[in-house]
């Protein structure tokens, strides 16, 4: 019976589902499936890009758990593609490789002012905060006044970070370190920026609601933001989600203010112009344009200027994939150029400006890196079944690999000195970040230290 070797790099939600998804298809082919993940811990940005007081979306975990302690697949952390194995190593040893890497970079913001001192990327701020091992261990908070730019869920969870005391932090799995540098920080102002007006927001209902829970915390909204056009006024009246949220707002909007220590300022219909310089190459004010609605659904700017002083800048536009070692890159979309998980490459024969449009055997991509950042990581489910259809079908076009047993990437992995780490490691690290907590009065604490994540994994 034919078996399919395969190797998934990438142990997030997108490459734990596509796994999940083929032992469960139905095929006529015996299935050994190995993941692999650069962090010695799983999960990918469920545990390091989601805010720590999201339990609810933290409770994915147990569910993407519940897939890896079935048995049916080998976990292989701390292992970095292209570094200690390559598309030529995977070859060897699979039938094909799914790319599962997902979009972790901060996309580009294009005004001036956007690289000065005290300009920040969401995503470096997420990782600082989530305690990802390679990122330094302190972070900046000196600003007490800072602007945020971007109206989706990201934006609403650096804001709630950078604004909520840290005391109100301690009942989640925060790090010592992160505890610290919150506990310190002099914030007294969150402005948020969005170009759109209230009923064109990204956020959720829920991440909302969120925000306006915080305490000591005063939420500030404008007036002049909530004049709707038929369109806005229509929005609300026919779709729940965007009623949900206006609502909410209306309600900020009737709350005094003035008794709280902190406050989030939400800004609407504000393009971003320029990150000031205040002369030396820091921060000192945000500029932005008044916009409106067009006919077309859009917005238009309206030359108004308007600036507010602020001593920091989070960019909270997006996110990008990141090129991998010999695979190809569509670089102006930041992800894997792919057809339905399909990877292609372009025809060698045109050159570096050929078009993507020859199929890559053996290659596929799911979740950010196949799609964009885009999508819930409920959409990662549907995404991976569209791939996981593709690889099935594709049996005629898979490798044929050279050493296809299970040993020989061990072999492969111990001969390079490579210091991965496994499923029972994982439980290891999972078990001492539990106690960690216990010992502090939390359920958890989590471990920051890539040395020493690797040394609690491998009971060394």
């Amino acid at each position: 019976m034919t078996k399919l070797r395969l190797a998934i790099v990438g142990a997030g939600p997108a490459g734990i589902y596509a796994a999940d998804i083929l032992l469960k298809a139905e095929r006529n082919f015996e299935v050994s499936i190995d993941l692999f993940d650069h962090l010695p811990a799983p999960y990918g940005l469920v545990r390091y890009g989601v805010a720590p007081d999201h339990p609810r979306i933290k409770g994915i975990i147990t569910a993407l758990r519940g897939v890896l302690d079935s048995g049916d697949i080998r976990v292989f952390g701390n292992v970095r593609f292209g570094v200690d194995v390559t598309l030529d190593d995977l070859k060897k040893h699979y039938n094909a490789v799914i790319f599962a890497t997902g979009a972790v970079q901060d996309a580009d913001l294009n005004i001036p002012g956007a690289s000065l001192d005290g300009s920040y990327g969401a995503a470096d701020f997420v990782s600082w905060f989530d305690g990802h091992p390679d990122v330094p261990r302190t972070w900046p908070l000196t600003a007490r006044e800072i602007a945020v730019i971007g109206n989706g869920n990201v934006a609403l969870d650096v804001s709630r970070m950078l604004i909520k005391h840290a005391d109100d932090l301690l009942a989640t799995e925060i790090p010592a370190n992160v505890y610290g540098g919150l506990k310190a920080s002099p914030v007294t102002d969150v402005h948020v920026f969005g170009r759109r007006g209230p009923t064109s927001v990204k956020f959720t209902p829920l991440e909302l609601r969120e925000v306006g829970e915080l305490n000591d915390v005063d939420m500030i909204v404008y007036d002049e933001d909530f004049e709707y056009d038929e369109a806005a006024t229509a929005a609300v009246a026919s779709n729940k989600q965007v009623f949900v949220i206006d609502k909410t707002l209306n309600q900020w909007r009737a709350r005094e203010t003035g008794t709280a220590s902190r406050r989030l300022h939400l800004h609407f219909f504000a393009k971003p112009v320029e990150i000031v310089d205040d002369g030396t190459g820091r921060v000192a004010a945000f500029r932005w344009e008044r916009t409106r609605t067009d006919a077309a659904g859009g917005v238009v700017g309206t030359g108004e200027m308007r600036e507010i002083p602020v001593q920091a800048v989070y960019r909270a536009v997006g996110y990008f994939g990141s090129e991998l070692p010999d695979v190809p890159f569509d670089k102006k979309r930041g992800v894997i150029p792919n057809r339905e998980g399909q990877v292609l490459r372009r025809d060698p024969s045109a050159g570096t400006g050929g078009l993507f449009n020859q199929q890559m055997y053996g290659v596929y991509a799911t979740g950010w890196i196949k799609r964009g950042p885009v999508g819930l990581i409920g959409h990662t489910k549907s995404d991976a079944m569209e791939t996981i259809k593709h690889l099935i079908n594709d049996l005629g076009n898979w490798w044929r690999p050279e050493s296809p047993s299970e040993e020989s990437i061990l072999a492969l992995l111990d001969a390079r000195g490579v210091k991965y780490t496994g499923l029972d490691g994982w439980h290891n690290l999972d078990q001492h970040e539990l106690a960690l907590g216990e010992a502090a009065g939390r359920t958890r604490i989590k471990v920051v230290d890539r040395d020493e994540m690797v040394a609690v994994s491998r009971a060394e």
